[in-house]
């Protein structure tokens, strides 16, 4: 990666500065190395002078100049030009040669472009949607679909041993509360033609019966066909009442008793979890015997730990959910697996149709379901939309966008730069199995040094991106990177098939750009992948 280049470039530097006395030998805090999106900033820019001056009481700008001195000595032909600005940034432009290189790399890679080692093979697992069995999947329920399904896919890009699960909740309050809508009683809470059809199957006339065997059908039937429609493959589909019957939930119960961090007030058992910077404690068993959801997640969590060796959880919820999460964090931590869990919190979804909000309720049957909205746009539209705002920005989905076959829609204007590309290979007269297994030696030993021009500079620029994308998003979940990059890649290929033409009568010219469009059709073959989205040949 040239950021990690240009990192390490840096260290050397600093450490070359200290030998020499011009720096002081001082342990060097962490320093930042951007992407520059203007231009005029280069390609990428560091704040390590100002770090540095800072930690040592010198002016950044002259610690940059020594700075730059030292990494120009080191590797010149790295960069085309290497300035510095006020307060004191590093601004680095790298060179034509340098680009030019990356594509025979690319092209070497093939679907490997954009692996790292970062795992190193530990174990993380990534739970998502995990909505409650109580109806089908509404596309609120359904954002954590895309998200942690693409969030595992990168993990695994990186060298994490990844494993999705999905838990049911099938125990507890809502269950007997969906029963009660199966026998259209007095405390039914759940309405729809769902309820309606279940009703007409399930002979069973105790509420909590009916509100399993209902739960049961809703998995299989519902819930289960629509992750398979979205490309989400669980590794586990765990149930929660198999943690009550096991006895797992009694059993983590008494650990922490015996930590002395349960006790009893007003009839009810309490967790001390205020102990460990919740703001309160929180009830683990009611008055009445029932045992609380937080019960059964610690169970489920110690699960995790204890019996799966997981060295890292990360739990997707939903926005709703976000009181839960001081509680769980601090049971997490009571067990003796701090720092291992990571929540993430999905904000709300609203589906806009000519501007107008569609209003969804489990509870008045009112939905807009998933099923509904994969029949409306499709699998690959429904996914890229899903994933482009961060956790915690709330979603507006636009119907009439996404049911667009043209540019404004961005799901076409990428899968079109794919298809595109391949026509174009297909035009060469290259044989494409050749490319897709091993590229031809021919493409790899082209004469890139002819790629010259701003826009196939630019592409390149793009191109090297993707192990950077990646391993950002490993660090902090933002998965809305990769539309966003995928965008901007397409983007950049559209403008450099509008002023470069591929095939030409120039023959050395021709081989350079179809070896370039081969390495970009590889990166955006590879993060559509990652987002679990088709790249058609044909469109």
């Amino acid at each position: 990666m040239a950021r990690e280049e240009i990192k390490k470039l840096i260290e050397k530097s600093t450490k070359l500065l200290q030998k020499k006395g011009i720096l002081p030998e001082i342990d060097i805090p962490e320093i930042q190395i951007e992407y520059s999106e203007q231009k005029p900033h280069g390609d990428y820019a560091t704040n390590a002078a100002m770090v540095i001056g800072r930690e040592i009481n010198k002016n950044p700008l002259e610690t940059a100049e020594n700075l730059k001195s030292q990494i120009l000595g080191l590797k010149s032909d790295f960069f085309d030009k290497v300035e510095v600005v006020k307060p004191g940034f590093i601004n680095f432009f790298l060179s034509k040669e340098y680009l030019q290189q990356r594509i025979g790399e690319i092209l070497k890679k093939g679907e490997r472009f954009g692996e790292l080692n970062i795992g190193k093979g530990k174990k993380v697992q990534v739970e998502f949607i995990s909505a409650n069995p109580t109806g089908p999947l509404t596309v609120g329920n359904a954002r954590g679909g895309p998200f942690g399904d693409v969030l595992g896919n990168v993990l695994e890009k990186v060298g994490f041993k990844v494993e999705k699960a999905y838990y049911i909740n099938d125990y507890g309050m809502q269950i007997l509360a969906l029963g009660h809508s199966i026998l259209e009683d007095k405390e039914a809470k759940y309405k729809g033609k769902y309820i309606d059809e279940l009703a007409k199957r399930i002979k069973e006339k105790e509420p909590h019966k009916a509100g399993e065997r209902a739960g049961k059908i809703i998995i299989d039937e519902m819930i289960k066909k629509t992750t398979d429609r979205m490309g989400i493959n669980y590794d586990e589909w765990f149930s929660e009442k198999t943690l009550h019957e096991s006895g797992q939930v009694d059993k983590v119960l008494k650990i922490l008793e015996q930590k002395n961090l349960i006790y009893q007030k007003e009839k009810a058992v309490w967790f001390r979890s205020s102990k460990y910077d919740d703001k309160r404690d929180r009830v683990v068993v009611k008055a009445d015997g029932d045992k609380t959801y937080l019960a059964g997640d610690l169970a489920y969590h110690h699960y995790k730990f204890e019996k799966k060796k997981f060295d890292k959880v990360i739990d997707i919820w939903g926005a709703d959910h976000a009181g839960d999460v001081a509680g769980l964090q601090a049971g997490v931590e009571a067990l003796g697996y701090k720092g291992k869990l990571d929540i993430l919190l999905l904000q709300f979804v609203t589906i806009l149709e000519r501007g107008k909000k569609l209003k969804i309720s489990k509870r008045r049957g009112t939905l807009v379901t998933m099923d509904e909205l994969l029949r409306e746009v499709g699998v690959d539209v429904a996914k890229f939309f899903f994933l482009q705002k961060s956790a915690n920005t709330h979603l507006n989905f636009d119907l009439t966008l996404a049911k667009k076959q043209s540019e404004k829609n961005p799901v076409y204007y990428i899968q079109y730069a794919h298809a595109r590309i391949h026509s174009i290979l297909v035009k060469s007269k290259i044989q494409m199995s050749n490319i897709k297994s091993n590229p031809k030696p021919k493409m790899q030993n082209a004469k890139f040094q002819l790629l010259n021009h701003d826009n196939e500079l630019n592409l390149i620029k793009q191109l090297i991106r993707l192990p950077e994308i990646v391993e950002d998003t490993t660090k902090d979940y933002q998965v809305q990177r990769l539309p966003q990059y995928a965008f901007e890649l397409a983007h950049q290929f559209h403008q450099f098939y509008r002023d470069c033409q591929v095939l030409s009568d120039n023959k050395e010219l021709t081989e350079a750009r179809l070896a370039l469009i081969s390495a970009t059709k590889t990166v955006l073959k590879n993060v559509l992948y990652l987002m679990g989205i088709s790249a058609p040949e044909k469109m």
